[in-house]
């Protein structure tokens, strides 16, 4: 999406119907689509008339946008999306989705709560919570959503492992999560010392020591902060302005708000332009605006059915779209492009050095946008695709060629023919004429450029059909005795059979140029594919490393406060943990992965080179 073509207002992308249904919006869905830089994802949840769309009018550097409301009811139904250009980061959309408030007393379903907090963390890679008051237990107990996150969201397709897996699994793909505590009217201090905002949020996500049921209640919700989310950040904001003016808050002028409330509001969006991450999928992935529509679009079909929301599942689908996609646009730049380079006929080195320059930017274009291609299946379908249409092209040429040479063959024997007609190699020495003539003839055609990779087809075809032509000037030339004219016959069978020689080496060296050709291109394609899978493991890596970081901070942390229990279990999850990031960094199974393109390339060439020397043979 150009930057003139950014949305200069939000829009709905998830509409709450009065029944309780989830629809997508086509409109939104389609200029999502539009977007091809990465995106930033930042989504907001709370219950209603907390000041949710506030912040987020702020964070796209307006004063308007998302709608705040002024009375008791909620103003804000299902998701909304904004999509502004990202304030630091190059190349970067920053997509802002407000959801509806939860807790809506005129909604009254607590199920369709459920869903839109669940598609708020599956879309964003940072996730706003924002209430109000203080971080304390009521407020957390309002947070319920999270200890039923694994209920709400499915990572994996196959859920067969137990529930601390599921928490790894979830903890790999979560976003970051920020806290918005707003109208805080206490002081940022405990036990008498002052301390920051993030300090106060992890002051408020203690654990408390003991096993009885009010104890386990009392942990859990602070338990799923700690287990889900790989981050966590919080900012404190003091009411904006005297409660009298609270509902002008947008139409008044920022000189009129409170100067705390200010810095703060300028500390938060500073704090999400510069550390909200890039929306990525499992495998560290990072999307565009297409892929975060698919997904949108799985993840609101899935809940509309009744299930739940499952990311793999979301993301094989997304991929499988990504790969049609890349494979289609790698082959049409192929054909397109070879269509504009080539001029027929051409000789097969220069159709080849053409042929290998569209096949290495198809496949450049495929390698930057295909995504999770299993088993190399669309890769192996361009390789096959674009070879096929190479030989199509091949043998187009070759037709070409031999109607071009044949062509030209005519128009330069029109004079012995000319010659032919008058009689005039019907005299004593009118073969050796007819000899010289001929000759004479071939030169010129061995002369003229432009004439392909059949110059020498074309031309044996054409001696074998003057044949008897030559057979009757011969036995019409009355000076020649039999012995000249056995010699002479022995000499015209001895330049046929050369020139089918020449013929035939010339099949061959089409054949030779080609595999050459294919030789080098497999050994060129292999870097290509192994660049791309080394990405792939980085990015795997680095999804690996972030998730053991934050079981290893954690752990500490629990340790410190004398959890010793707590984190000897969490021991565990650390070793999986471990061995998973081992197991990312440990070598390709390259020999595998290599055959890939040489088994295709090899397929492909036999049959070619098989069906060419069918057509060789028949011809001998």
């Amino acid at each position: 999406m150009a930057s003139g073509s950014y949305m200069q207002a939000p829009m709905c992308l998830i509409e709450n119907s009065q029944d309780g249904k989830l629809v997508l919006n086509g409109e939104a869905f389609q200029l999502l689509s539009s977007i091809k830089e990465t995106l930033v994802v930042v989504s907001i949840v709370g219950f209603y008339r907390t000041g949710k769309s506030y912040l987020m009018n702020r964070l796209a550097g307006q004063n308007h946008g998302f709608s705040l409301g002024s009375t008791v009811q909620s103003h804000t139904k299902g998701i909304w999306m904004w999509c502004v250009p990202h304030p630091e980061k190059r190349n970067h959309c920053l997509v802002l989705l407000d959801t509806e408030g939860l807790g809506d007393v005129e909604k009254g379903d607590h199920t369709n709560d459920c869903w839109i907090f669940s598609l708020a963390v599956l879309l964003s890679s940072t996730f706003v919570y924002n209430s109000v008051g203080t971080i304390d237990q009521y407020a957390l107990e309002k947070l319920h959503f999270v200890s039923n996150l694994t209920e709400l969201i499915k990572v994996k397709a196959d859920q067969g492992g137990d529930d601390e897996d599921e928490e790894l699994d979830l903890l790999k793909v979560s976003p970051a999560f920020v806290w918005a505590v707003r109208d805080f009217t206490l002081e940022l201090k405990i036990d008498g010392q002052n301390v920051t905002a993030d300090e106060y949020l992890n002051h408020g996500l203690q654990l408390k020591k003991g096993v009885a049921k009010k104890v386990m209640e009392y942990n859990q919700p602070r338990e799923c902060i700690r287990n889900y989310f790989r981050s966590r950040k919080c900012f404190v904001f003091v009411q904006p302005t005297a409660s009298t003016n609270l509902n002008q808050v947008e139409t008044l002028p920022e000189s009129q708000l409170d100067p705390q409330f200010r810095a703060v509001c300028r500390e938060f969006c500073q704090y999400i332009y510069s550390e909200s991450q890039p929306k990525r999928v499992k495998g560290g992935r990072r999307i565009n605006g297409r892929m975060l529509a698919i997904l949108t679009e799985a993840y609101v079909k899935t809940i509309d059915s009744g299930k739940v929301p499952c990311i793999e599942d979301a993301v094989t689908c997304m991929a499988k779209i990504e790969n049609t996609a890349a494979f289609q646009n790698g082959l049409t730049h192929y054909q397109q492009q070879m269509g504009l380079r080539v001029q027929m006929p051409m000789e097969i080195a220069v159709l080849t050095g053409i042929h290998s320059l569209c096949r290495d930017e198809a496949i450049q274009l495929f390698l930057k946008s295909s995504f999770n291609d299993k088993d190399q299946e669309y890769y192996k379908k361009l390789l096959t695709e674009v070879e096929q249409h190479y030989f199509e092209v091949c043998d187009k040429n070759e037709a070409v060629s031999m109607e071009t040479c044949t062509k030209l063959l005519e128009t330069l024997s029109s004079e012995i023919e000319e010659k032919l007609r008058k009689g005039s190699y019907t005299c004593t020495g009118g073969y050796e004429q007819y000899e010289k003539d001929r000759k004479k003839m071939i030169e010129k055609f061995h002369a003229t450029p432009g004439k392909g990779n059949k110059a020498e087809e074309a031309l044996n075809s054409f001696m074998k059909s003057k044949t008897s032509e030559a057979d009757s000037v011969l036995q019409a030339d009355e000076r020649l005795t039999d012995q000249a004219r056995e010699l002479a016959v022995e000499r015209q069978r001895t330049a046929e059979i050369k020139q089918e020689a020449k013929a035939q080496e010339e099949a061959l060296k089409t054949l030779e140029e080609i595999r050459n050709n294919e030789k080098a291109f497999y050994e060129e394609s292999t870097k290509q594919l192994h660049s791309k899978m080394e990405e792939e493991k980085e990015n795997l890596q680095r999804e690996q490393e972030l998730a053991l970081e934050c079981k290893l901070k954690e752990q500490k942390e629990l340790m410190e406060k004398q959890f010793q229990s707590k984190a000897e279990m969490m021991e565990e999850q650390i070793e999986t943990l471990r061995k998973q990031q081992e197991s990312a960094n440990s070598s390709i199974n390259w020999e595998k992965f290599a055959t890939v393109a040489k088994g295709a390339l090899d397929t492909i060439i036999n049959a070619y080179a098989s069906h060419k020397a069918m057509k060789l043979l028949t011809k001998i």
